[in-house]
């Protein structure tokens, strides 16, 4: 006895078994598909024009040179030079001292940056919501504040003659000038440290906060100690968001530039005109008024910096086994 389908219930719609769909439905879809991707306009609208357009330029630029006449104090002339800047940069001493003085830095302050800001995350999550709003609310005051804000305060509380620092130590038989090649580093990690954690740990926190509840307590009744749950699932959990923050840092940290520039205010001896990359580049554009050159370095560190972030991600962001 055979069936009919018309006659069966079970069966789909005759306009599912053709492959037909229904036009207002998919033109519905369709609608609200552009409406949700017209959020990520103001986006790629602002990265293409403060991101891609002065990438062109620059790329643009470092394929030309400008040279003077005579001594130097004649009309300058732009000419065609080819990769002639970006071989220049590539045997530049100073430009890579100063990269590889900045990497040897990152790879210290960055790991004290994320391994504090999830100490203070797990923190947070441990302790009741409303205590953790208010201490949330509390860590992130130093991120809000402007970086050039910042900077000029850690100045007042690092100098020698008018802040409170150094007297303070005194008081322990420790003589700290701040401002010394021995202890710049220190202070320009400390301020990056001090506006840099409150944002992290917000990160962590919200990936935290993701985490289904149940494993925990399902944790707690197999004997797990609180150490236990924090070490072996709540960090793999927030393995992902430790690797975002790292790698923003990393980007971050190789293009350091407002808070030594201001430390050489102070210690023009210590913090030298090429003390990170971006100091060198800024240097050689509007000290040296070689912006062609200038450009040809912004397109190495760009560079370097992606290649390093890359690497570190490829590396990190690994599905665990």
């Amino acid at each position: 006895m055979s069936l009919d389908l018309k006659q069966n219930p079970l069966a789909p719609p005759a306009a599912e078994q053709s492959g037909a769909v229904d036009a207002p439905g998919r033109r519905w879809r369709r609608t609200v598909e552009l409406k949700g991707a017209s959020f990520t306009v103001p986006f790629f609208a602002g990265f293409v024009v403060f991101t891609v357009v002065p990438v062109i330029m620059a790329l643009s630029k470092s394929l030309y040179s400008s040279k003077s006449s005579g001594l130097g104090f004649g009309e300058k002339t732009v000419s065609f030079s080819g990769f002639e800047n970006f071989d220049r940069a590539l045997h530049d001493v100073k430009f890579w001292g100063s990269l590889w003085r900045v990497a040897l830095f990152a790879i210290v302050v960055i790991p004290l940056i994320q391994a504090t800001s999830l100490a203070l995350a797990l923190l947070l999550d441990s302790v009741r919501r409303r205590v953790a709003g208010k201490l949330r609310i509390a860590m992130l005051v130093p991120y809000m504040s402007p970086g050039i804000v910042a900077t000029l305060i850690w100045i007042y509380l690092y100098s020698p003659a008018v802040g409170p620092l150094t007297p303070f130590f005194k008081l322990f038989g420790i003589n700290a000038n701040f401002y010394s090649s021995e202890l710049i580093w220190v202070s320009v990690g400390n301020l990056m440290a001090w506006g840099s954690i409150g944002f992290n740990m917000l990160i962590v926190y919200g990936a935290l906060q993701a985490v289904p509840r149940d494993i925990f307590d399902s944790a707690r009744v197999d004997g797990a100690s609180e150490w236990r749950i924090a070490w072996s699932i709540k960090v793999p959990y927030v393995r992902r968001s430790l690797v975002l923050v790292s790698v923003l840092g990393i980007i971050g940290t190789l293009q350091i530039f407002s808070e030594p520039l201001l430390f050489r205010s102070m210690t023009p001896e210590t913090v030298t005109k090429d003390f990170t990359p971006i100091m060198t580049i800024y240097n050689q554009a509007f000290a040296v008024g070689d912006f062609n050159y200038a450009a040809a370095l912004s397109i190495v560190l760009a560079l370097v910096v992606g290649l390093v972030s890359a690497t570190f991600y490829k590396l990190t962001n690994r599905a665990p086994r």
